[in-house]
């Protein structure tokens, strides 16, 4: 095995995300309706009749595809666990196709599924053949009921059905409901789904005619997305449905897909380097890459509206007014060293203005904000514990640029390379500890993790991985020597997965630093991409990508992460319950299970040394503002998720809204009066009943950006046991022979 082909990483929905902008479904025909009182008529557009949606055709490329996968996803020669492509399956992928197209059972109807009952059965002859054209009915059912409830959502509003002094509730999780038995009982869910979002509005000062006009462009605008899906969507995510009923990590990707997947590891695109959004009709810059070509042209700026796009110096322009998002990407993007014009129309400017014509030379653009980032926390004297200056290091993925390290031209992106380049800032700066945030780090490369895990040890094995067979292979650090010899500590939480799990289970098997935080996600299988356009011998980029698992990982000792995930040594407060997120949370897992462990060296037992630490981390958050703030907010969160609802009683929601804005403002006077840093969302905390694309770009972007300097009590926390731990180790000598067992330790944690 290959390890730089290894993918390991917390698998994400691209259902989900295809789905996101197209958010409707099925309705009843429109009664007469009522406006609500001191709204205009004129600003509900006329909604058009119910129109029929055709099946997309099956292309030769699909079909061919659906016949590759099944050959993977059916062979025990590729897949960990394969399964037999039989009816059992077949009412698997049947279940989750419904549920990728209609998570929330907001849109189809009990009897809209049941009229496609012959193809639980029938899914299974229909992928070996490649066959998807039953799949598409469903996906074509299912953007006309998208339609529909939009259309029914926009009659809502010219009715009289606003009033908000009872006790109703909107239950919005419905993801364990049945689906609604006929089209009255989603008019039901709807009516109530609907009357949230006017209420949210009003909560947030908007007057009716302005929440009618928000409303409507918003449906519209939904539905119109809903009928922007085409047949790749569709049958990305009905293949999808039958990679993920093989095991829940095992994925299709299609061209277009695996590119932005590829994209996403190597931190790297050729192309202008902005990001873009989609916003009503037109694709607005969001951020522009620093140092990027968009950047150094000093032309555009977030908010900027692109309207055409040219290739080349002379190439025709097009008007991209109304495109999806993703082919408009597709136009900018290109080979570095390539021009392209773009048509464009600032923020500040009416849209029909005229244009100004961009000319700009696209190059490699580097994404560095998702590259690890370091910062400095200084833990200041107390009693008996001296100052200690703790370094941070900020790992958002085990990013690598797989083609770029396999062109052997050094110049690759390496979450191990850029971690290893800031390590050695910290000992310059002679830093007392390090603590490696991983935080939401889904994973990534397996490569990574083991030369990660190699920057703190001495040589060793650090992950074993069993392939189906049974064979098992060490991957382990083989180069001499350690970037970071120091204190250690690595913060964890539900969020960390697959390859953040591989790292923080060595570096507690081994005894190489502290780990803190939340129990990790769970994940224990190993993922490989397997490219399909290779068995026809295909030049171009037909058939996409499948995401297999191929093995599972142990850690050093033996266990394995899955479903258990890493247990830390210090536990902070659980923010997310492993019955609501992680692996245990699939039903098609693989099982917890463990096998011998391979020989490596202990450098530390820290079991001695928590009691300590726990009695001085409980002692110093008993006084934490911040700390017992972050308390109160995951306890007001769990109980909020357990309500499942919200109510839709005016004066109920207004008093919850006051009190929430109350204790931002208190929490802010507090910060100001013990000389804590400030909070810079503050004073924009509010809900303000606004989409993402609804929202002033530039300044959402700007709020985003902020949002990274919120306050950080955990991280702080996390620096301040490491600083104990230090310090215990370097004047208690008893404790210290107890905790440093090992007879070449690579840490000084005491002198």
């Amino acid at each position: 095995m290959k390890t730089q082909q290894t993918l390991l990483f917390l698998s994400l929905t691209l259902s989900a995300a295809l789905l996101s902008s197209a958010s409707g479904q099925q309705t009843s025909p429109t009664s007469p309706a009522e406006t609500p009182a001191g709204v205009d008529k004129s600003l509900i557009k006329d909604i058009p009749p119910a129109r029929a949606v055709d099946a997309p055709e099956v292309s030769a490329a699909q079909t061919t595809t659906s016949k590759l996968v099944y050959g993977l996803l059916s062979d025990s020669r590729y897949a960990y666990r394969p399964r037999a492509l039989d009816d059992a399956l077949s009412q698997n992928i049947f279940t989750d196709y419904f549920e990728a197209l209609d998570g929330a059972k907001l849109y189809f109807t009990a009897q809209d599924v049941e009229q496609h009952a012959a193809l639980r059965t029938g899914f299974d002859e229909a992928i070996k053949e490649g066959n998807v054209g039953p799949a598409n009915e469903i996906f074509a059912l299912y953007q006309k009921r998208a339609v529909e409830r939009m259309d029914y959502a926009r009659s809502l509003l010219k009715q009289d059905i606003f009033d908000f002094t009872g006790n109703e509730k909107w239950y919005y999780d419905r993801e364990d409901a049945p689906w609604a038995k006929d089209t009255a009982e989603l008019d039901g869910l709807w009516k109530q789904a609907v009357r949230n979002d006017w209420l949210r509005l009003k909560l947030a000062g908007k007057q009716p005619a302005e929440i009618v006009k928000t409303l409507d462009k918003r449906y519209a605008n939904q539905a119109k997305s809903a009928l922007e899906l085409d047949g790749e969507d569709s049958f990305q995510l009905f293949i999808n449905a039958y990679a993920n009923a093989i095991d829940p990590h095992t994925d299709y990707f299609n061209p277009r897909a695996a590119e932005r997947f590829n994209q996403s590891m190597s931190l790297s695109l050729e192309g202008i380097g902005a990001v873009l959004q989609k916003q009503d009709d037109v694709v607005v810059i969001r951020e522009i890459v620093p140092g990027g070509p968009a950047d150094l042209s000093k032309k555009l700026k977030p908010g900027d509206r692109v309207v055409g796009v040219g290739q080349g110096a002379g190439g025709a322009m097009e008007d991209v007014i109304g495109w999806r998002i993703d082919d408009v990407v597709e136009k900018i993007k290109g080979p570095k060293g390539t021009q392209v014009r773009l048509d464009v129309v600032p923020a500040e400017a009416m849209l029909d203005s005229k244009p100004a014509r961009l000319l700009i030379t696209r190059a490699k653009v580097r994404l560095e904000e998702q590259a690890a980032k370091s910062k400095v926390i200084e833990i200041p004297a107390n009693g008996d514990m001296p100052e200690r200056r703790i370094g941070v290091i900020e790992l958002p993925a085990f990013y690598q640029d797989f083609e770029g390290r396999r062109n052997s031209n050094g110049d690759y992106a390496s979450a191990t390379r850029d971690v290893g380049n800031l390590l050695e800032q910290f000992k310059q700066q002679k830093l007392d500890g390090v603590v490696l945030d991983l935080r939401n780090n889904g994973g990534g490369s397996l490569n990574e993790a083991v030369e990660l895990t190699g920057l703190f040890i001495d040589q060793g094995p650090v992950v074993q991985v069993r392939e189906s067979g049974g064979r098992v292979a060490v991957e382990g650090d083989r180069n001499a020597g350690v970037a970071w010899e120091g204190p250690l500590a690595v913060l964890i939480n539900r969020g960390s997965a697959s390859a953040s799990e591989i790292f923080a289970g060595a570096i507690q098997d081994y005894g190489r630093g502290l780990v803190i935080g939340e129990t990790t996600f769970g994940k224990g299988t190993v993922q490989n991409l397997v490219d399909l356009d290779r068995w026809p011998a295909n030049e171009g980029q037909q058939f996409g990508q499948v995401k297999l698992t191929i093995a599972q990982f142990f850690l050093p000792g033996g266990s394995s992460t899955q479903n258990k995930g890493v247990v830390p040594d210090i536990a902070f407060p659980v923010t997310v319950d492993a019955s609501e997120f992680g692996e245990s949370t699939y039903d098609n897992a693989l099982p917890w299970s463990k096998i011998a462990a391979v020989e490596h060296t202990r450098y530390g037992n820290f079991e001695p040394l928590l009691p300590k630490l726990d009695a001085l981390h409980d002692a110093r958050v008993a006084k934490d503002k911040e700390f017992q703030w972050t308390l109160e907010d995951v306890a007001e969160f769990k109980a909020e998720r357990d309500k499942k609802y919200v109510s839709l009683n005016e004066t109920e929601r207004r008093a919850e809204r006051d009190k929430q804005s109350s204790k931002t403002k208190q929490r802010q006077a507090e910060r100001k009066a013990l000389g804590l840093p400030l909070d810079p969302l503050a004073d924009d905390s509010d809900d303000d009943g606004l989409t993402a694309n609804e929202r002033d770009v530039a300044k959402d972007a700007a709020r985003e950006k902020a949002a990274e300097d919120r306050p950080d009590p955990l991280l702080r926390e996390s620096a301040a046991i490491l600083a104990d731990a230090t310090t215990l180790l370097q004047t208690d000598r008893a404790l210290s022979a107890q905790v440093l067992t090992a007879a070449k330790t690579p840490g000084h944690w005491a002198d």
